[in-house]
């Protein structure tokens, strides 16, 4: 298996890719085709594909911020079952964050990720793969050592509409196992961060950013 960062919507194996996040995702999950193009080009924005005789059989995006010494999963999407991709996205991914650490001379503190609240996503098929029914990601998250940020979280909809999407939790994996809080601002100026490329903030998303703002720490639950 080869894990191949792709950086345009040219590469050949990009089309794959979108199709199988098309399949994974609901559409308020999935950017548009041709509004890939300045994401995949960010030198910042990390996204490989795991190829499996030359096919796409999973991917990763990710990104790491060192001024805030946090790394984001934006997502972790496997095709197909019993061949190891989950694994093997998770070990290059985790290599690949190190060295961007090191490069930045920075110890990072931990990871964010989005993962869907079972009970409020039941009505997605997640394309019948079963490794991405929304309770399997979870526990998998669990099992890696994802935490819940204890927060009543929404994020603006990627198909720039600017909907609310309230069927995620925010989640953080710390790199300190014991770690039990995280400090409101970090969460709050990573969020802003992240989604400052959506011209479209619904108001229940501005409305939490300046709860997390008045907090001084969000508890870490388990998941």
């Amino acid at each position: 298996m080869t894990y191949h960062r792709i950086t345009s919507i040219e590469d050949s194996y990009f089309a794959s890719l979108h199709k199988l996040l098309q399949t994974i995702f609901p559409p308020e999950e999935v950017l548009a085709y041709e509004l890939w193009r300045e994401p995949l080009e960010d030198p910042t924005i990390h996204v490989y594909a795991a190829i499996h005789e030359g096919e796409v059989v999973g991917s990763t995006e990710y990104r790491y911020y060192p001024e805030l010494r946090v790394a984001m999963t934006d997502f972790t999407i496997i095709g197909k079952p019993s061949l190891g991709i989950g694994r093997f996205l998770l070990r290059n991914r985790e290599r690949d964050l190190a060295k961007l650490a090191g490069q930045s001379g920075t110890t990072p503190i931990g990871m964010f990720a989005e993962v869907y609240d079972p009970f409020r996503a039941e009505e997605h098929a997640f394309g019948g793969v079963s490794p991405m029914n929304p309770f399997v990601r979870r526990e998998v998250l669990s099992h890696i050592g994802y935490k819940r940020i204890d927060l009543a979280y929404v994020h603006p909809s990627w198909d720039l509409e600017g909907h609310a999407v309230s069927e995620l939790d925010l989640c953080f994996l710390p790199q300190d196992e014991e770690m039990s809080s995280i400090e409101a601002d970090l969460v709050a100026e990573f969020l802003v961060g992240y989604y400052a490329a959506l011209p479209n903030k619904p108001e229940e998303w501005i409305r939490m950013i300046e709860q997390v703002r008045a907090a001084g720490t969000l508890e870490l639950l388990p998941l």
